[in-house]
């Protein structure tokens, strides 16, 4: 099939028609049903485009890629093509919350745009895919002008439906009720492969996409053949929360592993030897390739660790001359520093520590029971420290050790059961952290408000949202602008303001991508917010510039914390 004829082939009116279907279905099953049919009914050659697209993902997860287009970018364009009239955009987005919906009422209220000859042909799913690739690929001076004329070409070319679903794509706010999970079922039930299976191998691969294809192309062989490889970074295994060590050893009869939670940045190292030459790539928990950033911890991998190929995991921490861990804030700062490395690194130097093996010349060890990796580990780690570990389930024995990790500034430990497999981007019981300090919880900055007095040139009052996982929504629980140092405030000022998708008045309302971690003193009943709770002397403990926004608490979360809370308080009472 030739190039053109895939370009002319499914229109991408199409696939906004089904997101509205799939919006507008309230059962599980009919969402994936629809998802399925249609996936099945196109030339398989658009099917990763489609499936990625219909999940609201321009590019696969693990893909460096970025658009680097914001809300001005995209505002300029609409004045441009159709001049929306003064607060337009402020009245639509009170009304409907979703800037998606926003443009395409934009669009409808302008009658559309007059088209041409040119753009008579109806954009298809592969022209829009295609397009956001080479949008992605354009980097130097004058990127941002030229990443713009491909976007506007877009834009002029849509109807107001296919408008609304372009914007999605563009923020990744699709809001549909369809996720990557839902679509991994689908695959699942269409082509009668065992979710398990299918799990696993977008596990491994980071490209549901891609999986998609495969599965429609190949079945249950082809998801067979996928297999873990270097430089396809995995998402990282997570751990609950548990009370205490009294908490940790009543959930399973056996030893623990307990190791020191460092206050650190999480890293995934892939090394690989090709034809002499050593290639490592370190990847952050959000999967983002940071080796730029980290010329010294790659040098150091490469002295001490003389294998074929193997996946790392560790903790990058900075410490100061005591020995201590440095703020958390310094650390991020060699994290996104792209100019200047080797200043920045004489200025802030790190200590790499390791803590897991995922694969070693070839062989893939996340089955493999973490005693055995953690063993495997120590015997090619040359001089590079391992995170400090004891292994018991004697209560005291575990509690000198949680005090010793506080006495050294860490923030507690991690429990890990030693039969425990790596189970990437799972949280549950197999991993439990316990810490010194009060629940936290990682909230999602969704809107902001300039502040006042000294702070009237910062946005600094942040309104804090907790994740619904079912709509992919999140829900206020309340505003805070305490915690910051002023250079954060200025820092993140900036970083809110290239998010912007509006302001009415003093508040400007953001793309939800900032995460941070959040202390309280109580969670309250509230009316004021739709999710009936807010967070009672909320302060911002740092921002999480390591952590996505899927990984934010959710709002089940919180309610659960609400109500342990409550019988713990009715408890309290009862005995007074």
């Amino acid at each position: 099939m030739s190039n053109s004829s895939l370009r002319s082939s499914t229109p991408f009116r199409k696939l906004s028609e089904l997101g509205e279907q799939i919006e507008a279905a309230t059962k599980r099953l009919k969402k994936m049903y629809l998802a399925g049919e249609f996936l099945d009914s196109i030339p398989l050659e658009e099917v990763e485009a489609a499936s990625l697209l219909l999940i609201g993902q321009p590019f696969p997860r693990t893909s460096q890629r970025t658009l680097d287009l914001d809300w001005s970018a995209l505002s300029q364009i609409l004045q441009e093509l159709l001049n929306p009239p003064p607060n337009t955009i402020s009245q639509f987005f009170s009304e409907t919350g979703d800037i998606g919906e926003v443009v395409r009422r934009i669009y409808q209220k302008s009658g559309g745009i007059r088209q041409t000859t040119l753009f008579s042909i109806p954009l298809t799913i592969l022209d829009v895919y295609q397009t956001f690739s080479e949008i992605a690929d354009i980097q130097g001076s004058g990127s941002r002008k030229r990443k713009m004329t491909l976007l506007r070409s877009l834009f002029t070319r849509v109807t107001p439906l296919e408008a609304k679903y372009l914007t999605k794509l563009l923020f990744r706010d699709q809001r549909i009720g369809f996720s990557e999970g839902m679509l991994e079922s689908t695959i699942a039930r269409k082509y009668n492969a065992p979710l398990e299976l299918v799990q696993r191998a977008n596990m491994l691969r980071g490209n549901v996409g891609e999986l998609a294809r495969i599965t429609r192309a190949e079945g249950v062989d082809g998801l067979q053949k996928v297999k873990l490889r270097p430089f396809t970074p995995l998402l990282p295994m997570l751990a609950a929360r548990a009370t205490d060590i009294d908490d940790v050893l009543q959930q399973y009869d056996d030893e623990w592993a307990f190791e020191m939670k460092l206050d650190g940045a999480r890293v995934q190292i892939h090394l690989q030897e090709n034809n002499g030459a050593t290639e490592t790539r370190i990847y952050s928990r959000r999967l983002t390739d940071v080796t730029a950033s980290l010329p010294d911890v790659v040098n150091l991998v490469e002295q001490e660790i003389s294998v074929f190929s193997c996946i790392l995991e560790g903790e990058v921490i900075a410490l100061g001359p005591d020995g201590r861990p440095l703020p958390f804030q310094n650390l991020m700062r060699r994290f996104r520093r792209i100019r200047e490395v080797e200043m920045m690194t004489e200025k802030i130097p790190v200590t790499l520590f390791l803590f897991d093996l995922l694969m070693l010349d070839g062989e893939v060890l996340i089955d493999s029971s973490y005693g055995i990796r953690r063993e495997s580990l120590s015997s090619i780690c040359g001089s590079i420290p391992l995170v400090s570990q004891i292994v018991t389930r004697n209560t005291e024995e575990a509690t000198r050790f949680f005090q010793k990790a506080i006495q050294e500034g860490h923030e507690g430990l991690i429990a890990k059961r030693i039969d425990s497999p790596y189970k990437p981007g799972s949280r549950g019981k197999l991993w439990l952290k316990i810490k010194q300090t009060m629940e936290t919880l990682d909230l999602v900055i969704i809107a902001a408000e300039w502040g006042t007095g000294r702070r009237h040139k910062w946005l600094s009052d942040y309104h804090l949202g907790a994740r619904d996982p079912e709509t992919g929504d999140f829900q206020m629980l309340g505003k805070t602008f305490k915690g910051l140092t002023d250079a954060e405030f200025e820092e993140i000022t900036q970083r809110l303001l290239e998010l912007k998708i509006d302001q009415p008045g003093r508040i400007v309302v953001v793309q939800p991508q900032i995460v941070v971690e959040v202390e309280y003193d109580e969670i309250q009943r509230s009316p004021r917010y739709s999710s009936g709770m807010a967070l009672r002397f909320a302060r911002i403990k740092r921002i999480r510039y390591d952590k996505t926004p899927n990984e934010a608490d959710t709002i089940q979360r919180v309610r659960s914390l609400f109500d342990s809370q409550f019988k713990r308080k009715s408890q309290s009472d009862e005995v007074g």
